[in-house]
């Protein structure tokens, strides 16, 4: 059974790892916006289509009156919970290993 514990353990790692770069990139794009990055730039293009693809769940949530901290703060809670997901999610893949102390 380690075999199954260090395949499940690598599961985990990658699932929180790609998870986490998912974050990362709607950070960054809540960055460009907070900073009002050139829309037509390709990076800021690239983060705003992770952001409409991945984020697109807390579109619009919070309704600030300046729209530029709205989409941050938006982009930042989609962030946070994409980490929390992966976070989780990985957490949930080690308990499953047989045997496992699940000490991640």
């Amino acid at each position: 059974m380690p075999g199954a514990v260090r395949i499940l353990s690598l599961v985990a790692t990658v699932v929180r790892t790609v998870f986490a770069v998912i974050a990362a990139v709607i950070v960054v794009h809540a960055v460009f916006v907070l900073f009002e990055a050139n829309p037509g730039n390709v990076l800021v293009q690239f983060a705003a289509g992770w952001r409409d693809s991945f984020g697109w769940f807390t579109r619009d949530l919070f309704t600030p009156s300046d729209p530029e901290v709205a989409e941050a703060v938006n982009a930042a809670l989609a962030a946070l919970i994409w980490v929390v997901a992966g976070s989780l999610l990985s957490k949930l893949i080690i308990k499953l290993a047989p045997g496992s102390t699940a000490r991640v």
